[in-house]
């Protein structure tokens, strides 16, 4: 029995059910019991512990023939005809004891402060960051002459743990801390609601990772980031069987 069989027993081994279920609710789109955030709000979806061919069918219809449906943490297999269009290992690292604090030059983003944001995510890449990305919950932002330099923010919400998500900096200011100090701030702020940090990257960002390990996050688990598509030809409603 591999892996896609064993069910979670954690909430971190299946954090976006843990939100789309729990906190973020109010965000999640349904079909069966295969969850979504809305497409404005975030790519990431959510399958049952334990999908079935019901599940992949409700997924095909819910993403539509030909679309794209991130697998975030899935280990298990893809049903027959999805073609497997991204997958990079990643790492889950958890709260081992940050010096969390507030800072003083940190202040909270908003909508009206998205169009910064967008402008500073396409420039560092950090991952998906949307319209919407920034009602998941608190991000703040460091600014420098009125320009929004360094940010970082909250994004899934399993219950009693939230992940810290697009730390990023602007390529002239890195160098100067600014992202460990965003990510001790919005853990601050996790914990003051009685909740406990945590936070995905790839395998293969040693440095980030070494950041995070010196900040007080220690690794969890493994995983992987995948992406599959839907076959063309799927209809609506119409089962499909996973290998």
């Amino acid at each position: 029995m591999n892996d896609a069989r064993t069910a979670a027993t954690h909430p971190l081994d299946n954090p976006a059910l843990g939100s789309l279920t729990g906190p973020h609710a109010h965000f999640a789109e349904r079909r069966g019991r295969v969850l979504r955030y809305a497409v404005d709000v975030s790519p990431w979806l959510a399958l049952p512990d334990v999908p079935d061919a019901d599940d992949w069918a409700d997924l095909a219809a819910l993403v539509g023939p030909g679309g794209e449906a991130p697998l975030a943490g899935f280990n298990g297999s893809t049903p027959d005809g999805w073609e497997l269009t991204f997958s990079i290992d990643g790492v889950q690292l958890v709260d081992a004891g940050l010096a969390a604090a507030p800072d003083a030059e940190a202040v909270r983003l908003g909508s009206a402060d998205v169009p910064e944001m967008l402008d500073l995510v396409e420039r560092t890449r950090p991952g998906p960051f949307l319209a919407r990305t920034v009602e998941l919950g608190t991000y703040l932002g460091i600014r420098r002459g009125g320009v929004l330099i360094a940010m970082a923010g909250e994004r899934l919400r399993p219950p009693g743990w939230t992940e810290i998500s697009a730390v990023c900096t602007d390529p002239d200011f890195r160098g100067q801390g600014l992202a460990s100090r965003l990510i001790l701030a919005v853990a601050h702020g996790i914990r003051e609601r009685g909740e406990t940090p945590f936070l995905h990257t790839a395998a293969e960002n040693t440095g980030a990772i070494r950041l995070y390990e010196s900040l007080g996050f220690e690794l969890r688990r493994t995983t992987r980031f995948l992406a599959a598509r839907v076959p063309e030809h799927l209809a609506d409603g119409q089962t499909v069987g996973a290998r």
